[in-house]
């Protein structure tokens, strides 16, 4: 048997059905038109914000990192929520808008950005996170032809990583950011050019659930912005300070010790050198904000036996929950939080193996899992479901198509 990760607070059930948002699943899923379907719950949103808020310091600006998950109807509601936007394309640009997020609170960070998306984000007004000294020149140049002086910030690969991250984006050889060496040069070439200079941008990793690495991390990114900030003589009107808060996804995990983060980069602004004392800091979360606010809901089409092995083997699967079936960048499958959501609150008694309608053996969303009874019309709800879910995984593979989702 392989146990389940552990389903995240806040969900409760109504005569042992599972509840989102004040409504029975199987009442939300008549709504919606059917499964596969992702739920998010405004509730847990929310809720997630507001403890965020309490523990980090009153200073600290938060950002949504809006690749987690791009639903139209989330997003219009992170807009009332959050401090700014962080996005990673054209396309995500155009949705931001559309949102009502204001260019002042948009940030546009990734490599390989093309011609097309620079001038886009310099026409729009939105800061540009530069990944490279070429990227900023034709970002240069794109405000020349524009007439517009570009809003430019400097992404930083620093000489650290952030210990213990699920994916490390800091450190070494990265495609991502301007080597912590080359940056004072480029920030220099940058003011002098006549950009509105936005300062720095430090992202060294994601899904950290250990609290002092997190803290470390943090203590880092402001030794090193310091540093920075006066080599390039510009002082430092921003600082995001990237992310890398984690959720529990597995069992053993613990969640993220977010009082003790907010505790200690408290004790840092009180002592901030005089580089930094005008600084605005933000951070960018994403899985941390919304992910275990969502649940991905799939209706078992068979229970079947095997050599002795039972499958419940359902309409969803991996082109909708990629991550959930172990095929996002782990290396060794664990199970998700998986529970049968018309039986919330029962005793399990059945060891299964759930499986989705791809014909592929990778089609996985929960393996030798200890579950109470299901049948052919039951619900699965696989949680942790509110980030990279739907617009990560591959919903065109075999035709399936994509999941429905709603916001409750």
């Amino acid at each position: 048997m392989k146990p389940l990760g552990p389903i995240p607070p806040g969900f409760t059930a109504r005569n042992g059905e599972l509840v989102i948002g004040g409504k029975i699943v199987s009442a939300l899923v008549k709504e919606a038109g059917g499964t596969p379907l992702f739920v998010y719950s405004r509730d847990l949103l929310d809720a997630r914000m507001a403890a965020l808020r309490a523990a980090m310091p009153q200073r600290l600006k938060i950002h949504y990192a809006m690749k987690a998950n791009p639903f139209a109807a989330l997003l219009e509601h992170m807009a009332d929520l959050v401090d700014g936007l962080d996005i990673a394309s054209g396309g995500e640009l155009d949705m931001a808008r559309k949102a009502g997020f204001l260019p002042g609170e948009i940030s546009f960070a990734g490599p390989g950005k093309t011609d097309r998306e620079l001038l886009a984000a310099v026409r729009a007004g939105v800061t540009l996170n530069i990944e490279s000294a070429a990227e900023a020149r034709r970002a240069l140049d794109g405000g020349q032809t524009l007439g517009v002086a570009p809003r430019l910030a400097i992404r930083v690969n620093p000489d650290f990583e952030l210990r213990g991250s699920g994916m490390k984006m800091g450190g070494g050889a990265k495609p991502f950011g301007v080597d912590q060496a080359d940056v004072p040069a480029l920030g220099r070439e940058i003011v002098a050019a006549g950009a509105r200079w936005r300062g720095l941008h430090i992202y060294t990793g994601s899904q950290a659930l250990d609290a002092a690495a997190v803290i470390e991390m943090q203590g880092n990114v402001l030794a090193v912005a310091a540093e920075l900030a006066d080599a390039i003589g510009a002082g430092l009107p921003h600082l995001n300070m990237g992310g890398g808060f984690g959720i529990p996804y597995f069992d053993k995990d613990q969640p993220l010790d977010i009082a003790a983060v907010g505790a200690a980069l408290a004790e840092r602004f009180d002592t901030l050198p005089d580089g930094l004392q005008a600084t605005e800091f933000a951070i960018e979360l994403g899985r941390y904000l919304v992910g275990e606010a969502g649940v991905y809901l799939t209706r078992i089409i068979e229970r079947k036996v095997s050599h002795g092995t039972t499958f419940l083997i359902t309409d969803g699967g991996m082109h909708h929950q990629l991550a959930a079936s172990g095929n996002f960048g782990t290396v060794v499958r664990r199970n998700y939080p998986v529970a049968i959501a018309g039986r919330f609150d029962a005793e399990p008694t059945d060891e299964v193996n759930v499986v989705g309608c791809l014909c592929t053996p990778l089609d996985r969303l929960a393996d030798n899992a200890l579950l109470p009874r299901a049948d052919a019309g039951d619900l699965v709800a696989v949680f942790c479901a509110g980030a990279y879910g739907a617009s990560a995984s591959p919903s065109a593979f075999l035709g399936q198509g994509p999941a429905r989702e709603i916001l409750v």
